[in-house]
């Protein structure tokens, strides 16, 4: 297994579990979820209550942000843009304060991604929408998608291949059942490529060839790994799927869904006009013209490489896929919980050591989360999974594993976990021990800084403690933390028969005063 990629057999049946996972219902609001997908064109939210195995919808919102429209070469926003996003997440965030923080999760994609100097729009962003954001990979959008599309449509155990065209990525699935066999983030989407060929909004054959081939250019290296797999039908979902699909079905091109026959017939239609304001087509909203073209040459690209002559179009999409996923966070499905453990079984980590640490790094934790200014269950799982995974770089050397396993972390396709997790999960265990790796930490945005240097002060205790690979001897273990001042007490002369142990302690103390934190001991 390469270190970038985890199998993605390996997470079977774990998706299906999200369906059953049954958090308990109090019929309060503890029982209400909400998922924002800040898309490349368009910002949505849902707010659904969740019971018996069943979502319903009690709220939706969506408005036309064209984030990907306002990056420039640089990948800079625009100002204007920018101030148009934080005034839509303003009102996103009047219906969501009410909500518990844990039942709401905010996902960015494509754009977000591509976005340099990110931190300070993400920062004026969260504080508009009054929860964080988390931005993902393009991988982990796939997932969320075939598990949103599979889940809330119940679609049965046959083989299927998933499609969803944004505004700056398309993301290609084929999965059987609930169970996502491959999936791939393509670097093309209706808002990019209808800014590159039809700015301007003319409609030319030349011009709609050149965007064709662009789209089946970044499309055709993954063409081959899905045929492979083979499908019995083909869905797409989101916003252009469903905008094609109701025009050649509203003007008697299509009986339902898209067909080859009925897309060539829209794109004679479309070149005899010549410009998207020229098309009459009462299904094509206003916002929709603008990145249509785009849409149609990848959608006519998708056709052609993959033989599809029929597509059937589903209403969901990753926005519905991210609510499964917090319910699994509520239950004994959590994804990242299998994840941490694929990656453990793939790279031959000693799992009973880790669980030992893992056991004394929570035990310190919960003595002194609340003066250390560190009660969220982030944190508390951040530190629990890099106990368990700090020596996940053992298998490639010895010398210096510690950077090996954070390099694996950092680069790894982690099913569940956001990008800022992934690089705050890898800043603790490389600097779980030696001499404190200071900048992985102060690269983190400005608000994990502090918890993380904090976590990593207790991962390198515990690993400490456990160095020689036992359960630990000490039965007595009390930390006290004022500021930056920690005291570790030990019973009654367990140091003096433990010498090894002192000499480690007081090479850490000189270690942690990189971090200003002073560490004494008892």
């Amino acid at each position: 297994m390469s270190s970038g990629k985890l199998q993605t057999e390996e997470l079977q049946e774990v998706i299906a579990d999200l369906a059953a996972a049954e958090p308990v219902s109090d019929g309060s609001a503890n029982d209400n979820y909400a998922a924002v997908d800040l898309g490349s064109n368009s910002f949505h939210m849902m707010i659904s209550r969740y019971n018996s195995g069943e979502f319903t919808v009690l709220d939706r919102q969506r408005e036309v942000v064209r984030l990907a429209a306002g990056l420039n070469e640089d990948n800079m926003l625009d100002e204007e843009v920018a101030e148009r996003a934080l005034a839509c997440l303003s009102r996103f965030g009047q219906l969501l304060r009410p909500l518990p923080e844990q039942n709401v999760r905010v996902v960015g994609t494509n754009a977000l991604r591509r976005l340099r100097n990110k931190q300070g729009f993400l920062e004026r962003a969260e504080q508009a929408l009054g929860h964080d954001i988390e931005i993902i990979a393009g991988r982990e959008e796939a997932r969320l998608i075939y598990l949103g599309v599979c889940k809330w449509s119940a679609l049965g155990d046959g083989s299927r291949l998933v499609i969803d065209i944004g505004g700056g990525s398309t993301e290609i699935i084929v999965g059987r059942g609930d169970t996502a066999l491959s999936r791939e983030s393509l670097e093309v989407g209706c808002v990019v490529l209808s800014n590159r060929f039809f700015a301007d909004g003319k409609l030319t054959p030349k011009r709609f060839e050149r965007a064709k081939l662009a789209a089946e250019l970044a499309i055709q290296p993954v063409v081959s790994q899905f045929r492979a797999l083979g499908w019995s039908e083909v869905l797409g979902c989101s916003g252009t799927m469903k905008s094609l699909s109701n025009a050649l079905i509203t003007n008697g091109w299509s009986k339902d869904g898209i067909h080859r026959q009925g897309l060539e017939q829209l794109l004679a239609y479309a070149m005899d006009v010549g410009h998207v304001d020229k098309l009459d087509l009462p299904s094509l909203t206003r916002d929709r013209r603008p990145v249509f073209a785009g849409g149609l040459a990848i959608v006519m690209a998708l056709f052609e490489l993959f033989e599809i002559s029929e597509m059937s179009v589903s209403e969901i999409a990753l926005r519905e896929g991210v609510l499964y996923d917090l319910v699994g966070r509520r239950s004994s499905a959590d994804i990242r919980d299998h994840t941490v453990q694929t990656l453990l079984n793939n790279w031959s980590v000693d799992q009973l050591h880790g669980g030992q640490v893992k056991a004394t790094a929570l035990e310190l934790y919960r003595q002194v989360a609340a003066h250390w200014d560190i009660q969220d269950q982030l944190y508390e799982d951040i530190l629990g999974w890099a106990a368990e995974l700090h020596e996940l770089g053992l298998l490639i050397s010895h010398d210096g594993f510690h950077n090996h396993g954070a390099y694996v972390v950092k680069n790894a396709d982690m099913a569940g976990f956001a990008r800022r997790d992934q690089l705050l999960l890898a800043a603790l265990i490389q600097g779980h021990r030696r001499k404190f790796a200071l900048q992985e930490f102060e690269d983190l945005p400005s608000v994990l800084v502090t918890p993380a240097k904090r976590l990593a002060v207790l991962l390198r205790l515990a690993v400490l403690l456990h160095r020689g690979r036992g359960e630990r001897i000490c039965q007595r273990l009390e930390l006290q933390v004022q500021g930056q001042l920690l005291q570790l007490g030990f019973a009654a002369d367990w140091l003096e028969s433990n010498p090894l142990t002192q000499a480690d302690l007081q090479q850490e103390r000189s270690w942690l005063k990189a971090i200003g934190v002073k560490l004494s001991y008892h």
